[in-house]
């Protein structure tokens, strides 16, 4: 009997032998095909970046042309260079993202009406050409970033909640990256885009960016229309035509935006913000009032445009990709310079006018020149 064992453990370690020998050797096949997979897999990625992140330059954006087929969820070189034109124009497309997203749309739409053109809110190539005509200078430019740029104060974070705001010292922006998004009405990450690899926090930094210009501001306004259901603002003059037009969000299910003709009472630069717990905001849980200390991470960002309806206003925000997408705690948001825009085309006892519908435009000669800097 034990021969026999003998002659059954020898086969056991035979088998195992042999079993280990076909391991390595399909591991020695296989493992070269599997880094080969995935080396192929690294190398299309290089070789195609723009399936990744596309890659936008000042030609490409300043020579673009018009392009019928264009998606909406990344951006892309023609609907970059129609929503700078158009904020030049007075006519903002909110924060620029090079997207066809709905602010873009409003836009466009406001630009085809004032401009007799079907107001689809759609770019089509009788609106490109129209949108460009004046447009003399490039649309992307470089900028040098200055001592002023990052020398700050920054905040680390800004808190969520308003009664942590409350404690917050000032609310200033959280870096020079959200500084000269705001600066060049840019979304950030299409700056970084914009600008691979180059570091926003040192002066002398050179990097493209939006030319976006100064708006011309040489028409008066007599009237603001706040238009309850397309969510947008539009400047008046003394013959109902559009001036200025601006995305907006407005109103809400805890203080809706009221109906009806008011006027401007005052505006306030670098405005504290003050909640009063009778006004039951959702997610705020204080039964006393609160003042949340000014910066463009205010509640109601850089300006305010006080109203004749008690506790309403016209402001700026600290979420400028939100605007027109979120409803606002019954007053009336604005980015930043959209509000600061408006703040100073209008004065004290300037008609302002809550409507459920917007008003038709007259026929009019547009809102000036697509003007940006040389």
């Amino acid at each position: 009997m034990p021969p026999v064992q003998t002659r059954v453990g020898n086969n056991l370690v035979a088998s195992r032998r042999i079993l280990l020998l076909i391991a390595a050797f399909l591991s020695g096949a296989l493992l070269p095909a599997l880094c080969e997979a995935k080396s192929g897999r690294h190398a299309h990625a290089r070789a195609h970046p723009q399936a990744t992140l596309p890659q936008l330059s000042a030609d490409a954006v300043n020579q673009a042309e018009f392009a019928p087929s264009l998606k909406s969820d990344r951006a892309n070189a023609v609907m970059l260079k129609a929503e700078i034109l158009l904020d030049r124009a007075a006519i903002s497309p909110g924060q620029i993202d090079g997207k066809d997203g709905e602010n873009a749309r409003k836009a466009i739409a406001a630009f085809q009406q004032l401009h007799g053109l079907d107001a689809t809110g759609k770019l089509d190539q009788d609106t490109w050409k129209e949108i460009t005509q004046n447009a003399n200078e490039a649309v992307i430019t470089e900028y040098e970033t200055s001592e002023q740029d990052i020398k700050g104060p920054f905040v680390k974070a800004i808190p969520k909640k308003l009664e942590q705001m409350a404690r917050v010292g000032h609310l200033s922006y959280t870096s020079p990256l959200e500084l000269l998004g705001e600066k060049f009405h840019v979304d950030p990450k299409l700056l970084r885009q914009l600008n691979p690899g180059k570091n926003f926090d040192q002066a002398g930094t050179s990097i493209l960016v939006p030319n976006v210009g100064a708006r011309e501001r040489s028409r008066n306004v007599a009237s603001i229309e706040i238009d309850k259901s397309t969510r947008a603002v539009r400047a008046l003059g003394a013959n109902g035509e559009l001036v200025a037009f601006y995305p907006a969000s407005i109103g809400s299910q805890e203080k809706p935006a009221p109906s009806g003709e008011f006027k401007v009472r005052s505006v306030a630069h670098n405005p504290t913000y003050h909640y009063d717990p009778k006004f039951k905001f959702k997610g705020v849980h204080v039964n006393h009032k609160l003042t949340v200390a000014p910066g463009p991470n205010n509640p109601v960002g850089v300006v305010w445009i006080d109203l004749t309806k008690e506790s309403y206003g016209i402001h700026g925000t600290p979420d400028p990709e939100r605007i027109g997408k979120t409803y606002s705690h019954g007053c009336i948001r604005l980015t930043n310079w959209d509000a600061l825009d408006l703040a100073k085309r209008v004065r004290k006892g300037t008609r302002v006018a809550f409507v459920d519908e917007p008003s038709a435009l007259p026929a009019a000669q547009g809102v000036g020149e697509a003007r940006g800097t040389k």
